[in-house]
C-alpha cells in the first residue's frame, strides 16, 4: 500500500452531520494515551497531521483523512480520558456509536491498545461495543518498543484473555518509533479493501 496523497477532509464536532461518504473507511478507536495520533500518522508517512499530544484527550472531533482519494483513515474520539467530565465522556460515546452505526463505507474498526497494560474496562467495554454493532475489530497492541520482545507473547495472550477473544482476532504488535506492524496492517487493510469489492 502505497500512500500519495493524504487530506484533512472533514471534521466532525458532537452535533455535526456525518458525511455520506462513497469511498471506503477505515476506523480507529482507542484510549486517549494509546498512540492514536503516532499511529495514524506512521501509516501515512506524515509527522504531524494528525495531532499529537502530550496532553491526552486531544482528539475530540471524528476526524477523515483523504487517502490517495481511494479511502478514508476515520480518526475516532479517544475514550477513557480521566480529566474531562462525564458529559463529555458521554457526548465522546454517543459520537462513536452513531459513526459506528451511520457508516455504510465502514470496512474495518482497529482497536488499539497498549501492549504493556491489562485492557481496561473501558477498553473491554469498546470491544464488546463494536462487536454489538457488527463489527470484529482488529487488534493493533501499541507500545511495543516499550517492552522486551520475550513479553510480547505473554502481554498478546493477556489481552486476548481478558477480552476472551479467540486466535482468529488479529493481533497486530505496533510501533510508532520503528514502524514495526505498519506493513502488516497495511496488508490487513487491503484484505479488507479487496473483501468489499
Amino acid at each position: 500500500m502505497k500512500i500519495k496523497s493524504v487530506n484533512l477532509e472533514t471534521v466532525c464536532g458532537i452535533t455535526s452531520k456525518l458525511p455520506d461518504n462513497q469511498l471506503p473507511e477505515i476506523a480507529f478507536a482507542g484510549k486517549s494515551n494509546v498512540g492514536k495520533s503516532s499511529l495514524i500518522n506512521a501509516l501515512m508517512n506524515r509527522k504531524s497531521l494528525a495531532r499529537t499530544s502530550a496532553q491526552p484527550g486531544k482528539t475530540q472531533t471524528i476526524n477523515y483523512y483523504n487517502i490517495n482519494d481511494d479511502l478514508y483513515f476515520v480518526d475516532l474520539p479517544g475514550y477513557g480520558y480521566a480529566k474531562v467530565s462525564k458529559e463529555v465522556k458521554e457526548k465522546w460515546g454517543k459520537m462513536i456509536e452513531r459513526y459506528l452505526r451511520s457508516s455504510r463505507q465502514l470496512k474495518v474498526v482497529f482497536l488499539l491498545l497498549d501492549i504493556r497494560h491489562e485492557p481496561s474496562v473501558n477498553d473491554v467495554g469498546m470491544y464488546e461495543w463494536i462487536i454489538s454493532n457488527g463489527y470484529v475489530p482488529v487488534i493493533i497492541a501499541t507500545k511495543l518498543d516499550k517492552i522486551n520482545r520475550s513479553q510480547v507473547n505473554k502481554n498478546i495472550k493477556i489481552i486476548r484473555d481478558k477480552l476472551k477473544i479467540d486466535e482468529e482476532v488479529r493481533i497486530i504488535p505496533f510501533s510508532a518509533l520503528n514502524k514495526q506492524g505498519r506493513d502488516e496492517i497495511y496488508d490487513t487493510i487491503e484484505e479488507y479493501l479487496e473483501i468489499s469489492e
